[in-house]
């Protein structure tokens, strides 16, 4: 689109639709630009992406978080004592390792026939015995170590202010000390993939620090590196003890630089000090010897003193400059506006306390954007995936290892990926998915001789996919089937066929291959079941879980579609076709909920954090009110029983839950609750204890009560709250290849505008009449529905929603 046809489509939007006005979205990665109307006075107030504090975080759940997508920070912001607490993401206990169980296989049958016969106990201690990982628990993810900064004259501090901004990416902390401003600032950058520190003061002459490094691993050391640098080393063991034998194990190291204006700078085995300086800046590396989940080879010490030495070239500014440059360019491309109070002034802790009682809308788009700021940390193409933390872990024994929980944490995080236009977010899990197949092949054929790959409810950094911990959840088979979900979403968004045919297909067809082994008839019905499984974290072992088989019909489904854009793969498309046919159908149960088992047995009083059953409404698309609205009811009588309480991923599963069902007040109840109650001082989501899952569905959740399009058409305002009934938002991403901004006023739509990137048919629905704009003229639609309008599109061009008469 040049300048002139931009023009044409102001002039329409001013001249036509003047009392409306409209963004027009200019060609692919150019900039919004402001038409007036809906969207005017529409910027985004600074409080809108900024943590702020009037004090140093003493515990970690205060401190604030940094990352690349590899190396992360928590930075704590002391005044006479600074700590940045850091983890790199390849620092895992274990080393390489083969999980599977030989001869499981052969108790298969076995099991089945237990639980057949009604032995579930039988069945559990059988398959506990001969069907487990060996061995039993996975690795951990691990702290890296602390940088600490001691400030000898920071006495008697004023004016102190602690901040995290989200656009740029960069922790700041300021305070005065006898009439000098003191200004730290820190981030994390993936350009140069060096942790910065920058400390300046106001008045000449004033910088004085020692800084040291410290690990909570066994066996470190800090040594200096060509006088110049200090270096922290040391080797991980297998279950993080110094017993253990550290053959094959991770090496690690980590490389402090610093250098100032002015000043004296001396470095020695024990930390680095600096005198008088007016201005100094750190540099921090870290890296382990990972290569690749089979290989442990590389060398820590080579890779920190190159990115060093590149870094150390550069000055501050141009650091931070390219720093910033590339976080906006992701951060940038959604704005999120849900209207102003003056709570937004108070520090956020204050207003996360308050927030249940408050009106503070600006508080829920900063915890929007917080979760999409936390996904461009802790995933960019070529890290690990985002896990259970994110990247940000302190503890050498932390929660449940703080690794991938397939059973829906790891699914969460990556919700926002998509839709909140962070697609480049996605990559990690996908070159995770590539691992797992290899792993999951031998898993498959060793554990129940079937073909394909298969992952149960956990995954470390060596990859492991067979059944751990217990045999009462852990044998749950579709852990994998369920992350393909995610190469198939990608495809939707993207349109890209080439993902599709080299990446996607064979990872999905794979998964698929499994279940036409595993599957087998139910003797009593006669369906196609998954057995032995588990309905994620309860009930213990059973034959035919309803969550498992509506993974199944969607992985199914997908594989059919995607064989069919494809051309290719006809027989196994109708074998697919007909086994679809014969799983184990959705059931709606005596209470009127929808059934969690095969058997008619949810108890209404049953308050689990999980709600398995409910993948069919979410992140599944197989039940909607629209097209089905007895399943879409069941669902809701099945939240009711659960209930609004629950951990903090569970309420952010709620709020997307509720959001499908169409009921935006019911789901904002819940992103409350999340808020007010499942959420750390630092905005970090709380299990509790800290898990990040939280923030990304809450992310994903406030993203649904706006959009929505896995119904197979773009719905404007699905579910929106009456507690925002002003507001609009830019950038976010549907399915079929389209970006989209949205502007309502009063509770109801005011305008809005599509940009196509692939040129497929549009299909909008809203909640009053609209008309389409494009290129200065009317758009051509058709009316298949009430409120509910289609057209065709064309790639690159954008299409502005008006109000129809």
């Amino acid at each position: 689109m040049n300048m002139a046809e931009t023009c044409k489509i102001r002039k329409v939007v001013g001249d036509k639709i003047a009392l409306l006005g409209l963004l027009t979205v200019v060609l692919m990665a150019a900039p919004f630009v402001i038409a007036g109307g809906a969207f005017e006075n529409s910027e985004i107030p600074k409080t809108a992406s900024r943590l702020s504090y009037r004090q140093p975080a003493k515990q970690w759940t205060q401190a604030l978080p940094i990352g690349n997508g590899r190396l992360g920070a928590m930075v704590f912001g002391g005044i006479e004592d600074e700590r940045l607490q850091f983890n790199e993401d390849t620092l895992w206990t274990g080393k390489p390792n083969d999980y599977s169980h030989p001869g499981a296989a052969e108790y298969l049958p076995v099991v089945r026939k237990l639980l057949f016969d009604g032995k579930q106990r039988q069945a559990e201690a059988l398959s506990m015995q001969h069907m487990m990982s060996v061995p039993l628990r996975q690795h951990s993810y691990q702290p890296f170590g602390d940088l600490h900064l001691h400030f000898p004259d920071a006495h008697k501090p004023g004016d102190y202010r602690r901040e995290l901004d989200l656009d740029t990416a960069v922790a700041r902390v300021t305070y005065t000390v006898d009439g000098v401003k003191f200004t730290r600032e820190v981030f994390s950058s993936a350009v140069d993939q060096v942790i910065v520190l920058h400390i300046t003061a106001d008045k000449e002459s004033q910088v004085s620090f020692v800084a040291n490094m410290s690990s909570p691993q066994p066996d470190t050391s800090t040594v200096t590196v060509a006088g110049k640098q200090l270096a922290l080393r040391g080797q991980m063991r297998p279950d993080g003890h110094p017993s253990g034998n550290k053959d094959s194990c991770l090496k690690f190291e980590a490389r402090l630089h610093v250098s100032t204006d002015g000043g004296k700078v001396k470095v020695t085995n024990e930390g680095v000090e600096v005198k008088g300086a007016d201005a100094a800046t750190l540099l921090l590396a870290a890296a382990t010897s990972f290569r690749s989940f089979k290989d442990v080879s590389a060398d820590p010490a080579a890779r920190c003193s190159k990115v060093i030495k590149a870094a150390a070239g550069r000055s501050y500014d141009t650091l931070r400059k390219a720093h910033v440059a590339d976080h906006r360019r992701l951060f940038g491309r959604v704005e999120l506006d849900l209207g102003t109070t003056d709570a937004a002034n108070r520090p956020t802790d204050e207003r996360i306390r308050a927030f249940g009682k408050s009106n503070d809308p600006q508080l829920a788009a900063l915890y929007f954007q917080f979760g999409r700021y936390l996904l461009i940390c802790s995933s960019r193409p070529g890290s690990q995936p985002a896990n259970l933390q994110g990247i940000w872990n302190d503890k050498i024994r932390p929660p449940w290892e703080s690794k991938w929980t397939t059973n829906i944490n790891t699914e969460m995080n990556y919700w926002p990926a998509e839709v909140c236009n962070l697609s480049e977010s996605h990559e990690p899990l996908f070159d995770m998915l590539d691992d797992l197949v290899i792993s999951g092949k031998k898993t498959a054929k060793v554990h129940y001789g079937c073909r394909g790959w298969v992952l149960h409810h956990n995954t470390d950094l060596w990859r492991g996919t067979a059944p751990i911990n217990n045999s009462n959840h852990g044998i749950w088979v579709t852990g994998g089937a369920w992350l393909t979900r995610h190469l198939w979403e990608h495809y939707l968004f993207t349109g890209d066929r080439e993902f599709l045919t080299e990446r996607a297909y064979p990872v999905m067809k794979g998964a698929a291959l499994f279940f036409v082994d595993f599957l087998v008839e139910d003797p009593k019905t006669g369906w196609l079941i998954s057995t032995p499984s588990n309905s994620p974290e309860q009930g213990g072992l059973v034959a035919g879980p309803s969550m498992d088989h509506q993974i199944i019909r969607e992985l199914f489904t997908n594989c059919i579609e995607a064989a069919k854009t494809l051309g290719i793969d006809d027989d196994f498309r109708q074998k697919l076709t007909e086994l679809r046919s014969r799983v184990a159908p959705n059931q709606i149960g005596q209470h009127g909920q929808l059934q969690e088992w095969l058997q008619d047995k949810d108890n209404p009083r049953n308050q689990h954090r999980h709600i398995s059953h409910l993948y069919t409404l979410h992140p599944g698309c197989e039940v909607t009110p629209l097209k089905t609205p007895k399943l879409a009811e069941a669902c809701r009588v099945t939240l009711t029983h659960r209930g609004d309480g629950g951990t903090g991923w569970s309420k952010a599963w709620k709020v997307n839950f509720w959001a499908r069902l169409l009921d935006g007040d019911h789901s904002y109840k819940m992103l409350a609750g999340l808020i007010t109650r499942s959420t750390l001082p630092n905005m970090f989501d709380t299990h509790p204890p800290f898990q990040i899952d939280g923030n990304f569905g809450g992310t994903a959740g406030i993203t649904e009560m706006l959009l929505q399009s896995h119904a197979g058409e773009i719905h404007l305002l699905p579910a929106l709250p009456t507690a925002w009934p002003t507001g609009n938002v830019k950038g976010l991403c549907a399915r079929g290849g389209f970006e989209v901004d949205i502007a309502w006023k009063n509770g109801k739509l005011a305008g809005g505008a599509i940009r196509s990137k692939l040129g497929a048919k549009c299909r909008i629905r809203t909640d009053v009449p609209v008309q389409v704009v494009s290129l200065g003229k009317l758009v051509k639609t058709t009316i298949p529905e009430q409120n509910v309008v289609e057209f065709d599109t064309r790639a690159g061009v954008a299409y502005i929603i008006s109000i129809g008469k």
